[in-house]
């Protein structure tokens, strides 16, 4: 993958493209999480097949893309039908399509997305200055995506967290079953401690998000239940 879905890790994508383009081996990226945050253009990156998923860039749920490098050979998916080049057997739909375009147009333009880098890093100094060493950064502070920020608070459960927030949509990476805590193969990887990785949170944020938006919910955070206790 180009970027990790949970901590927002960027891959070196461009420099294992050059070492698959030196063995002649075919290489695909899962761009779904980069396309319309951070640059990912094809021939820099060095990759023959890329995959987009159009909600997580504005276009509607249930269409994305599969960009094929000219001269790479595919097995059809669905046999039948010349329908997408033959690969795929099935009528597209229009509407969808024309979504998916309009949306590669607009996010073309990635100044919204310093913007929410800005903010990120604003609302990450907030939760330092008010929770100090009881929350955790997951993941690099640099090679990451510029909208996500993901968070341990150490000692309690996401979940707990999360059911403090009102209207606030994020998600945790973590667990819990019969009073044990189960993390994320991600965070597992990573080698995160369970005290630490058992009270994650992702939050994302878009080209729309506002300070008042990073305000109100740093506010919810110091009033929620699990972290005030």
């Amino acid at each position: 993958m180009h970027a990790n879905n949970e901590v927002g890790t960027i891959q070196p994508i461009e420099e294992i493209g050059a070492i698959a383009q030196e063995h002649g081996t075919c290489f695909h990226t899962d761009a779904a999480q980069s396309v319309g945050k951070i640059p990912t253009r094809v021939d820099t990156l060095g990759v023959d097949l890329l995959t987009i998923a159009g909600h997580k860039l504005y276009a509607p749920k249930g269409v994305g893309a599969l960009y094929v490098r000219s001269g790479v050979e595919l097995e059809p998916l669905i046999h039948g039908a010349g329908h997408e080049g033959g690969r795929r057997a099935g009528t597209e739909s229009a509407l969808l399509a024309a979504g998916l375009g309009a949306a590669c147009a607009l996010v073309q333009d990635l100044a919204p997305m310093e913007r929410a880098r800005a903010l990120r890093d604003r609302f990450w100094g907030a939760l330092q200055d008010r929770f100090g060493d009881r929350v955790v950064l997951n993941g690099p502070s640099e090679h990451r995506l510029p909208n996500t920020l993901n968070v341990s608070f150490v000692g309690v459960i996401g979940a707990d967290v999360l059911a403090g927030l009102d209207g606030v949509a994020a998600s945790t990476g973590s667990a819990c079953h019969s009073g044990r805590i189960e993390l994320s193969p991600v965070l597992a990887a990573m080698a995160v401690p369970e005290k630490v990785g058992m009270g994650v949170v992702r939050f994302s944020l878009g080209r729309q998000t506002t300070d008042t938006e990073i305000d109100t919910v740093v506010a919810q955070l110091a009033r929620a239940p699990a972290l005030s206790a």
